[in-house]
Formats: structure tokens, sequence, C-alpha cells
């Protein structure tokens, strides 16, 4: 069997999916032809009008057209951002599977906004590709909550919607206590100091600000707490709130490590805090948990699918409540000790050969059942 697997523009998260796919199915499958292909690797932030066009070129005509080339028994479109390509292929008459990730734009409808030039057309463009999972001959989501979302908003059948989570790369994985002290050593972080971590962008559905308004509360229970950021910066908003709070010195904003070095920190780190009011999935509770660090996140959305008893899960909105879980974290070495056992064997079952096993049983029913081979 040949399958084609449809890369994105460079992009971290749709990177390590892309490449977890296709070195899953490679595992499961190895008699089978996995191709993977990718657009021209052009630069995203750049502010010229002529690289703006030649991306919109590439993405929406080019890169599809070099797809509709190919010969493949199955395609697989590995972001619905991307789905529409989906369009030309249905002139090939060959199954082709699209992942949906999550549908957020559909709930938050300024997502784009300041990660993108015109989100007015940005947002326009991600409703015309996203739409083409509605023509695709299956769709996979990465959680039930997405799967949901897939067929209420795109009226997808549900028959046609199969759940196949994330898995976490086997990188992620506990170091040696030593290791971990000597790292919170080099950060000048003494072994009573409870070091929260958050990982990802800034978004509004992230909920940071929470975690700041829970950092407030822990400050005025004198408890010696640390809060560090890692990937996108605090808003304008946000660094006010730090200082009026007097919270700089109990705040360290990372920038975006590499993978070792955010290894390093996951397992640094006493507590992940991720109370995000939307996720399709949440990686960074399974990395987390895959490091031994125990997650307090939020009891809505897609999180509680990931994390089940072996996090902490609060209103996300409750900045009292995720303080609170702060606090028992740190008093309750028994419940600690519990959830980082807990996390350790689930994330288990969240590997690329599950993942890809899933997957390949999807494409070999859709051959046999295809009316248009």
């Amino acid at each position: 069997m040949r399958i084609v697997i449809v890369r994105t523009m460079p992009n971290f998260s749709m990177d390590v999916y892309a490449d977890g796919i296709a070195a899953g199915l490679r595992a499961v499958r190895p008699d089978w032809e996995v191709i993977e292909l990718a657009p021209l690797p052009l630069d995203r932030t750049s502010r010229s009008l002529f690289l703006r066009a030649k991306k919109f070129y590439e993405r929406f005509w080019n890169f599809p057209r070099t797809i509709r080339q190919q010969k493949a028994d199955i395609f697989h479109i590995i972001d619905h951002s991307e789905a529409h390509i989906v369009y030309g292929l249905k002139k090939v008459r060959k199954p082709v599977v699209v992942t949906c990730h999550d549908l957020i734009n559909f709930f938050y409808r300024d997502n784009l906004r300041g990660s993108v030039k015109v989100p007015f057309v940005s947002n326009g463009m991600w409703m015309y590709s996203v739409r083409g999972l509605q023509d695709c001959d299956h769709v996979v989501t990465v959680s039930a909550v997405t799967a949901k979302d897939t067929a209420q908003i795109l009226n997808v059948e549900p028959a046609r919607i199969s759940v196949v989570p994330n898995a976490v790369e086997p990188v992620f994985q506990p170091l040696p206590k030593h290791e971990s002290e000597s790292f919170r050593q080099q950060q000048g972080i003494s072994p009573e100091t409870i070091c929260l971590l958050n990982v990802g962008s800034n978004h509004p559905r992230k909920n940071i600000s929470a975690i700041l308004r829970a950092l407030a509360i822990l400050h005025q229970k004198e408890l010696p707490i640390l809060f560090w950021k890692a990937g996108a910066d605090f808003d304008s908003e946000q660094k006010a709130f730090i200082q009026a709070e007097g919270l700089e010195p109990y705040i360290t904003y990372l920038g975006n490590p590499d993978k070792t070095t955010l290894i390093q920190l996951y397992n640094a780190a006493n507590v992940l805090v991720a109370p995000s009011l939307h996720e399709g999935f949440g990686m960074t509770l399974l990395e987390a948990m895959a490091c031994g660090t125990p997650a307090i996140t939020a009891n809505v959305s897609a999180m509680p699918e990931v994390v089940g008893d072996a996090g902490v899960l609060v209103d996300p909105q409750d900045w009292e409540a995720i303080a609170n879980a702060v606090c028992r974290l740190h008093h309750d070495p028994v419940f600690y000790q519990e959830l980082v056992n807990k996390g350790l064997e689930k994330v288990k079952a969240f590997t690329w050969e599950k993942t890809a096993e899933q997957i390949a049983e999807i494409y070999e029913k859709l051959l046999k059942e295809s009316p248009r081979l």
C-alpha cells in the first residue's frame, strides 16, 4: 500500500504529529510505502507582500496540484487547516483522510489575532479550508470533544469520524533526580521553592491570567513559589498585573526552549499548570506526565480525556481553586506521588505506534469499503 502523508509548512506542533504518524506507520506496517510531502517552507512571519503572495500561491495552488499528481492508495492530510486540498483530490478518486486537531477558531473568532497580519482574510481562508472536512472520506480527531465539535459544527456524520489520540515522544521521560536538582541549582532555585510551569501560547483561551491571579493568592499565603512561562510572552495587561501585584521576583519568562531544555524544565518543575478554557487535546499534559510531573488543568474541553484521574481538575475560571490545588500538592506528598505514578502509567497508552495502528486500520477499512476503487 502506498500512503501519501500531506504535511504543512514548518509548524512545531504539526511537525511533531506528522513525524509521529509517519514513523509509527513504518513501524506497524513495514511493508507499506509511506511518502511524506510538504509545501515550500516560506517564512510565515515575513511582512513582504511578495512572500505573502508566494505563500498563498504555494498553499492553495501549487502544493495541492503537486499532491493531485501523486499515485497513492490513501492520502492523509495531517492538519485540518490544509483541508482545502480535499477539493482537488475528488478527481483522483482515492480515499482521503484528514486529521482535525481542533475547531477553536469557531469558538474564538479572534484566535488568529496577533499571529497573522490580516486576521479577517486569514479567518476566511481558514473557514474555506476547514470545510474540506465535509468532503473527505474520513476524519481523524485527536479527542472525543473535537469529534463532537466536528459532527455538530461541520455536520460531518459521526460514522465518518474516528477518535485517535495524540501520543508523546519517548524522549519525554523522568530524568535522574540529581540532573533535575542540578538544573534547578543552575537556575538559582532552592529545593524548597514550588516551581510551577506553563508551556505554550498566550491566546486568551490559554487562561494565563487565571494562573497569575492564583500566583497572587499563593504569594499572599507566603508560599515559596516560582512560575516558569515557556512559549509566548505575557501580554501588556498581564505584565501590568504582575507589576501591580509585586510578582516580578516570582516569575521567569523562558522564551521558546529547545526540546532538550523543555524536558529539563518538565522534570525540574514541581507542577504543570495548564487551566485552558478550550483545547483540542493538550499535548503539554502528556509531556509533563511522561516526565513525572503532575498537572493542574481544567475540568472542561478535552483535558479530562488526557489526564483522567492522573491530574487535578479544576474550574479554569476559579483561580482560588487553582491556588488550592497547588497548596494540596505541596502539603500532601502522598497525593503528589500518587499522581506521579498514575501519570507515568497513563502515558504508556499514548505511543505513536498505537496511534499509527489505529490509523492504519482506518486506511484498510476505507480501501475495503471504498466504491470509488
